[in-house]
């Protein structure tokens, strides 16, 4: 019992000693680091700058510390004798025993462990005679789920003690600690008192203490470092850092500076832009301005021409048919004044035919006596004539039953030939006329017929929403294509000769009108044919096809197709003013028909065109003697892998569809299956389109309509082709015509070995040498000579 009191007493002068040694600490703290302190046992969180402060500040240490970790001040040393915790420390046992979590050491604790102190601006300064060593403390990972509440690290599971209220001076006055050192898995300094001598210790007290320090504090093991760094290698690696870090802040501001150029030269070039885009604006629009003054402008006179043709060349005029009116062209002025220049040549004709009779009747009534007998008698009664005798005089009863009429005046033979080549002279004269006048006539109908169409287009064009010069484009906001006038209407569709405002180029654009009435089938299937046409059309190009540009909706009811502009009327508008074509300008056309159809044939996967016929075939120059592009791709087919088989062909799925002259027979054949077609099909319509233009007319089914071509089967019976005697056409040209419009499909032609048939290619080049006559007239084809000499006779 009596040892109890003293070990009490001796308890609390230990107790009192650290506390006043405590409160020395306590002073010597600077408030940051007791900010610090504060964070970590009231468990709050340290930001990350603090946390980067204070392992710099340990780094510090580590390079500049020379004392050993066994040699540590004497705060270190703790009474062995002693637990590490008594009954009133507030540590608990979970906390005291966790091997959860090793806090790491902060600057201050490092330098409370060697004795080191700290010098003003927070530098640690070590203790005289210490030799350099590196302490790295040993740190073990936590695991998931171990971590103890407000951040801090509770041992064995248990929860900690809430001590988030108390001020950091008032623990320490409550628990003083001989240590700022935490144990294992501490939040707070030990409580347990210890015994501080105001001298150094003793070498053998230092190991013996350190020992001991160690024996009790398993988990917190440090290891030792040397370095192998001299001063003069750390300081050349630091000029070398301070040189490495002058270069790259240098490159930095170069760079920076760089950036601001760019910058400044990026807003220079963006002003530039813009005054280039307003300029191109104004353009565009002085452009729109000019187009449209001109469009009006060309209307104007084109309708001023039509009202001045509509006298000369005739108009349609209304007129009541029963119960409705119907309107009927009627002819002008210049018509009808050729017609009646007509009727009175033809009654000149007739009078003149009536007097060669007459004249004939006159000369067939003289007698007919010897030469030399008439004559002496013809020449003794015009000397001497006789003087006409007395009737006698009858009563009546014996008068003759019928008169005899006066004979006719007598003629000379001269005065009958005479007579005869005035008459022929005036028919000769008169037949001149009328194939003068048949010509203007012809004259006269080629330009009614251009009047004509001039009238619908204009009243097409009255009659169309686009009339008054428009700007279409896929986006409403942005315009691109200036609608100018209107260049014919079909079905369902009208074109516009357009101005495109992006490419400084004339276009023409097709747009497709559907019916507001039709069902909503009826308006998918247009729109999935108008599509496909579009899919085909686009991929192509050929200096022989018209090029599509571009395919836009314009609303619900309509869409455009953006194709290229041809200034020239078709190859059927210019047949049905010139009825025909010289061979050699036919042989050009058909020429570039073939190259076109072979482009069609090489490309993958290869195309019909299947509607070939003179309404599609553009004249670029508005003649037959310049360039052709081939349009209307609707009713092509696509010979793909799926549906075409080479050696039968592919299944004609829009049988009855198509212009039926142009067609050939197993386009028309009918049965259970439907027919198989080929790229033959466009062969058969180049051999119809040539023989229509050296002919001027179909070779079957001519003057027939397409009803009536169906109903009597006639392109099923054109077995064979008939060439009339005129115009006069070669050998090798009709031998061409065959060759395509060969009634069997295997029999007939293809694409490819019509593009090298001996009439399409150039003529061969004169050999030099002795024999070149002989060998020229052998080589040249005999085909050249009839086909120049028959366009020339043309």
């Amino acid at each position: 019992m009596s040892d109890r009191p003293n070990e009490r007493g001796r308890r609390n002068s230990r107790c009192k000693g650290a506390g006043v040694k405590m409160e020395q600490f306590q002073a010597a703290l600077d408030p940051r680091k007791q900010e610090l302190l504060e964070a970590r046992f009231l468990g709050a969180k340290v930001s990350a700058g603090e946390i980067l402060i204070e392992t710099q500040r340990a780094h510090q240490f580590r390079t500049m510390s020379a004392g050993s970790q066994i040699q540590m001040a004497p705060q270190t040393t703790v009474n062995t004798g002693q637990p590490l915790h008594n009954q009133d420390s507030n540590m608990s046992t979970g906390s005291s025993h966790s091997d959860k979590e090793i806090d790491a050491l902060t600057p201050e604790k490092s330098a409370a462990m060697r004795g080191s102190t700290v010098g003003p601006g927070n530098a640690l300064v070590p203790p005289s005679g210490a030799t350099p060593t590196i302490a790295v403390p040993e740190r073990k990972r936590k695991r998931k789920g171990e971590e103890g509440v407000g951040g801090g690290g509770g041992g064995g599971g248990k929860q900690r003690h809430n001590t988030s209220d108390k001020n950091i001076r008032e623990y320490f006055s409550k628990h003083p600690s001989s240590s700022p050192v935490r144990h294992t898995g501490a939040k707070s300094p030990s409580p347990q008192g210890a015994n501080y001598p105001m001298y150094p210790p003793s070498p053998s007290q230092i190991l013996s203490s350190g020992a001991e320090f160690f024996r009790q504090r398993p988990h917190s093991s440090v290891r030792q470092i040397q370095t192998e760094l001299t001063c003069q290698r750390i300081q050349e690696l630091e000029t070398q850092a301070s040189s490495d870090l002058e270069l790259r802040n240098s490159r930095i501001e170069e760079l920076t500076r760089s950036n601001e150029d760019l910058k400044h030269q990026v807003q220079a070039q963006s002003k530039v832009i813009d005054q280039h885009k307003s300029h191109i604006n104004k353009c565009i629009e002085v452009v729109k301005k000019l187009l449209n003054e001109k469009s009006t402008i060309e209307k104007k006179e084109a309708r001023q021409r039509c009202m001045q043709n509509r006298l000369r060349l005739g108009q349609f005029v209304t007129q009541r048919v029963g119960a409705t009116f119907q309107e009927n062209w009627t002819d002008g002025y210049a018509f009808q004044e050729l017609t009646r220049r007509q009727e009175e040549i033809t009654a000149e004709k007739e009078e003149i035919d009536r007097q060669k009779k007459l004249l004939l009747k006159k000369r067939r009534s003289e007698p007919s006596n010897s030469e030399g007998g008439g004559r002496g008698k013809r020449t003794s009664s015009v000397s001497a004539p006789t003087t006409p005798q007395p009737q006698p005089l009858h009563n009546g009863t014996d008068a003759p039953t019928f008169l005899k009429p006066d004979p006719l005046p007598s003629m000379t033979w001269q005065e009958y030939y005479e007579a005869d080549e005035i008459l022929k002279l005036r028919q000769s004269a008169l037949k001149k006329e009328d194939a003068d006048l048949q010509l203007e006539m012809e004259k006269l109908e080629r330009e009614r017929n251009l009047h004509i169409r001039e009238l619908k287009r204009i009243h097409n064009e009255d009659q169309s929403r686009f009339s008054q010069h428009p700007v279409l484009s896929e986006r409403l906001l942005c315009g691109r294509y200036l609608l100018l006038m209107l260049l014919g209407k079909g079905g369902f569709s009208e074109v516009h000769k357009a101005f495109d405002l992006r490419e400084q180029r004339y276009t023409a654009c097709k747009v497709h009108q559907l019916n507001k009435d039709w069902k909503e089938d009826k308006k998918a299937n247009y729109i999935k044919h108008a599509l496909r046409e579009y899919n085909i059309h686009k991929a192509l190009d050929h200096p022989r096809i018209v090029k599509l540009y571009d395919v836009f909706e314009i609303d619900g009811n309509s869409f455009c197709t953006v194709l290229e502009y041809c200034n020239g009327h078709d190859l059927d508008f210019y047949l049905k003013q010139h009825k025909t074509i010289p061979e050699r300008e036919a042989r050009s056309i058909v020429m570039q028909v073939v190259s076109a159809l072979k482009y069609l044939n090489e490309i993958k996967p290869p195309v019909i065109h299947y509607d070939l016929k003179p309404g599609n075939i553009l004249l670029t120059e508005g003649n037959v003697c310049g360039e052709i592009k081939i349009t209307d791709f609707g009713l092509s087919k696509v010979m793909d892998e799926e549906n075409y088989n080479p050696d039968h062909g592919m299944d004609l799925t829009s049988q009855g569809a198509g212009t039926y002259w142009y067609l050939p027979p197993e386009c028309f054949v009918v049965g259970k299956n439907p027919p198989k077609i080929s790229s033959k099909v466009d062969v058969w319509s180049v051999g119809v389109i040539f023989y229509q233009c050296l002919y001027g007319k179909k070779p079957f089914g001519h003057n027939q309509s397409q009803a009536t071509i169906l109903e009597e089967n006639t392109i099923l019976k054109a077995t064979e082709v008939q060439f009339a005697n005129k115009p006069t056409v070669s050998n090798e040209a009709k031998s061409f015509i065959r060759a395509c419009l060969a009634y069997r499909k295997e029999e007939r032609i293809d694409v490819f070995g019509l593009a090298r048939h001996e009439y399409l290619q150039p003529p061969m080049p004169k050999p030099r040498g002795a024999g070149a006559p002989a060998a020229a007239a052998a080589a040249a084809p005999a085909f050249n000579a009839a086909l120049f000499g028959a366009g020339s006779s043309s």
